[in-house]
């Protein structure tokens, strides 16, 4: 974080440029938090560029959806040949992504949009996930912009309301994900129990047909 903090200010004329670089490299798997700059960038903007804060919320905004096409990219045209990498194998383990193929066969876009709220890494997985199943880069597109736009709306937001107590907001951040996340999670869970109770009844309707078919 002191790194980050340094680099943005010391540099503050180029902010928008270097958030979006720094947010560009998280899409590459870098040891980068997309929260982390998003909310030194805003507290940062307000204490040192007032007048350019879109300006550097645009470039925030910019860089993530780089950063989220940039996973998608990796997922869609490396493919598999990523996991021979040791490195790459040990970050997504073969069992979590075969995992998440299966929410995308099942659910689609619902793991995307409510994929993009989970934090600790899970999202590059999700966006890479997305392009091994081959997900259409427009559809891709087109659902990412909705989580995206809130979570980097508000998280900018908060960066600026705290300015130059910003510190204090990270560890709140993790448990606001955390709800976000459980939130998303139990959204999951209420739609498998619908299909799950919509397919017994469907078969339940269809067996007195079968069986009549079988007494004629």
């Amino acid at each position: 974080m002191d790194f980050i903090s340094s680099l943005l200010s010391d540099f503050s004329p180029y902010m928008p440029l270097i958030s979006m670089g720094l947010l560009m490299l998280a899409g590459l798997n870098m040891p980068i938090s997309e929260d982390l700059v998003l909310i030194i960038s805003g507290a940062l903007s307000a204490a040192y560029l007032p007048d350019r804060a879109l300006l550097v919320f645009a470039g925030c905004y910019t860089g993530a959806l780089a950063s989220d096409i940039i996973s998608y990219c990796l997922g869609r045209f490396g493919g598999r040949f990523l996991m021979t990498w040791k490195h790459a194998h040990r970050m997504m383990p073969e069992e979590k992504i075969r995992r998440m193929e299966g929410y995308f066969e099942q659910y689609g876009g619902k793991t995307l949009l409510f994929g993009r709220f989970i934090p600790f890494g899970v999202r590059n997985l999700i966006f890479m996930t997305a392009g091994f199943s081959r997900m259409p880069f427009i559809k891709f597109v087109l659902i990412d912009i909705i989580p995206l736009s809130i979570s980097s709306s508000l998280t900018f937001y908060l960066g600026m309301s705290f300015s130059d107590n910003y510190h204090v907001i990270i560890p709140w951040l993790d448990r606001f994900k955390l709800v976000i996340a459980g939130i998303a999670a139990l959204i999951v869970a209420i739609i498998l129990i619908m299909r799950h109770r919509k397919r017994n009844i469907g078969v339940l309707n269809a067996e007195p047909a079968d069986h009549r078919r079988i007494t004629r």
